[in-house]
């Protein structure tokens, strides 16, 4: 079940402060944290994780479009998370997930599982997909060699 916790921030002169999460909180322990930064019009994804991998993704800075796909059902989640909606959203690994950067955007995603570069649990769907085309806010993305050859077979 894709589950969404709200981000409170805390604001003086300073800045903000805000809490990202609260590990009791979550299905599963975090393993690993990741951090990329996407310019304006990438989409990095869609993947699933077979062997449970679970995500939990926080926009640091900027606005991103999550879009997750339930493969058994055809069933759709999308919201726009970030700087005007400070939101995280934990995605089962089973689900094909992935994200477009709305603007340039800091993006923070927590995983439940290390990452193994000699047994990558990465699958993917093609972001182009039937089921998720329409989600999307561009038909031209910025896209990594792995999604473009995904989007084309």
């Amino acid at each position: 079940m894709i589950e969404r916790f709200p981000l409170t921030r805390h604001v003086d002169d300073r800045g903000w402060f805000g809490e990202l999460v609260h590990a009791s909180a979550l299905p599963k322990p975090i393993r690993q944290a990741n951090l990329s930064f996407s310019r304006r019009g990438v989409i990095r994804g869609l993947h699933y994780h077979e062997r449970g991998q679970d995500d939990l993704f926080v926009c640091l800075e900027g606005t991103v479009r999550v879009v997750v796909l339930n493969r058994e059902t055809g069933e759709t989640f999308t919201e726009d998370i970030g700087d005007d909606n400070p939101v995280a959203i934990y995605v089962p690994g089973i689900h094909a997930h992935g994200y477009e950067a709305l603007s340039d955007a800091l993006f923070c995603y927590l995983v439940t599982e290390e990452y193994d570069p000699a047994q990558p649990d990465e699958h993917g769907v093609p972001w182009n997909d039937p089921r998720v085309a329409h989600l999307w806010s561009t038909t031209s993305p910025i896209l990594s060699e792995r999604d473009r050859a995904a989007a084309s077979s």
